[in-house]
C-alpha cells in the first residue's frame, strides 16, 4: 500500500451492513490506498460468543481500517475493542445512528443518542481498554429530538470523557415507522448543524456523513473530513476519483488491473478458506458504472458466480463478455 497522504481531509468509506465485509474492504483499497475504511458494525455479543477470528479477520493491505462495534455493555465494548486492536485494527467505532429495529431491540445504535451519559460512559471504558482511537458514530437527532442542543449535549458529555473524533450522519433517525433504507432517504439533511459542532467544538475531529456523491460536496464538506456510503457502493470508481482529487494520486490503478489483482485474491480466499466467488464478485458489480460494456459486466457478475462450480475464472468472462474487448490472461 501507499504511504497515507498526510495534512489532508480524512476521507472514508462508510461502514454498511451486509456490504463492506472484508472481501469488499479489500476491493475499496485496491482502488483507493488512501480512505479509511470500516468494518460492517460488529455487535459484542458476536465477539464474545461467535467465531471471533472470523469477525475480525482482515486483509493487511486494509490499513487504516476501523472497527465498529454495537453494543451497550461498558464492559463487552471494552473487551470487543480489545479485542479489535489485538487484531490488528488502527481505530474503534461506537455504532451510536443505525436505526433498524433489531439493532433498537438489542439497546444500541441510534437509540443510544437518547442516554449520552451512558454512551460516555461505555466510550471512556473502551478507550481505557485500548492505545488507539476511539471514535463514535452518530446521526444529528432521533424522533422529535431534532435539534442542536440535542446533539450538543450527546456530543459534549461523550467529549469530556476523552472521545475526540465524532462521524456524524445528517440526518436525523426515526426509530418507529421508517425502514433503515428510508432512515437514509427521508429526513432532510442538515449539514449546517454538524458544521455547527465543528465551530463550538474545534479540537474534536468532526467527520460529515450522508448524501455525499460528488467531489465538489466532499470539497465543501466544512469539516474534518467525509464519510461516503452507497455512491462508493454502487459506482465503486468514485474511490479513484477521490485518490486523484482530494488525495493528489494521478496514478491510481485501471479497473483491468483491479479486477485481475481481485482474480488473484479470490483465487487465494478459495484455497484458503473454500470462499465461493459469488461472495467476492457482488461486490464489482458496478465497477464499469456507466462504461460501454458495463451492462454485459452486471449481467455477468450477476449469473456466472452463482453457477455451481463456478471459480474467480468468472471474472476474466465477465472482461470477455463486454463488447469489443480482448481476452486477458490472469
Amino acid at each position: 500500500m501507499q504511504d497515507r497522504v498526510l495534512n489532508l481531509p480524512e476521507i472514508s468509506v462508510a461502514p454498511m451492513m451486509d456490504w463492506t465485509d472484508r472481501h469488499c474492504r479489500y476491493f475499496h483499497r485496491l482502488l483507493s490506498p488512501n480512505v479509511r475504511l470500516y468494518t460492517e458494525m460488529v455487535t459484542t455479543g458476536a465477539i464474545l460468543h461467535g467465531d471471533k477470528d472470523r469477525f475480525l479477520r482482515f486483509d493487511d493491505t486494509q490499513h487504516p481500517i476501523a472497527l465498529q462495534l454495537g453494543g451497550s455493555d461498558a464492559e463487552d465494548l471494552a473487551f470487543c475493542a480489545k479485542a479489535g486492536e489485538n487484531a490488528g485494527y488502527d481505530e474503534i467505532n461506537l455504532n451510536c445512528g443505525c436505526p433498524s429495529d433489531r439493532v433498537q431491540s438489542g439497546r444500541f445504535g441510534a437509540c443510544l443518542m437518547r442516554e449520552p451519559s451512558h454512551v460516555a460512559t461505555c466510550v471512556e471504558a473502551m478507550i481505557k481498554a485500548v492505545n488507539i482511537p476511539v471514535s463514535v458514530k452518530c446521526r444529528i437527532g432521533i424522533d422529535d429530538e431534532d435539534s442542536f442542543e440535542f446533539l450538543d449535549k450527546f456530543v459534549r458529555e461523550i467529549a469530556d470523557r476523552g472521545c475526540k473524533t465524532f462521524i456524524i450522519h445528517a440526518r436525523k433517525a426515526w426509530l418507529k415507522g421508517l425502514s433503515p433504507k428510508e432512515n437514509r432517504e427521508v429526513p432532510p439533511l442538515d449539514y449546517e448543524r454538524v458544521r455547527k459542532i465543528k465551530a463550538k467544538y474545534p479540537q474534536l475531529r468532526i467527520i460529515l456523513n450522508g448524501g455525499l456523491t460528488t467531489i465538489g460536496g466532499i470539497k465543501a464538506a466544512g469539516v474534518d473530513g467525509a464519510m461516503i456510503g452507497r455512491e462508493v457502493y454502487q459506482n465503486p470508481w468514485f474511490l479513484t476519483e477521490i485518490e486523484r482529487e482530494i488525495f493528489g494520486n494521478q496514478n491510481p490503478r485501471s479497473r483491468d488491473t483491479v479486477v485481475l489483482k481481485m482474480v488473484e485474491y479470490a483465487r487465494e480466499q478459495r484455497k484458503l478458506y473454500d470462499t465461493p466467488i459469488k461472495s467476492i464478485t457482488r461486490h464489482m458489480i458496478g465497477l464499469y458504472h456507466e462504461l460501454p460494456g458495463a451492462k454485459a459486466w452486471r449481467r455477468a457478475l450477476s449469473t456466472l458466480p452463482h453457477i455451481e462450480g463456478a471459480d474467480e475464472s468468472v471474472l476474466l468472462k465477465a472482461l470477455e463478455a463486454m463488447e469489443g474487448r480482448q481476452k486477458i490472461a490472469a
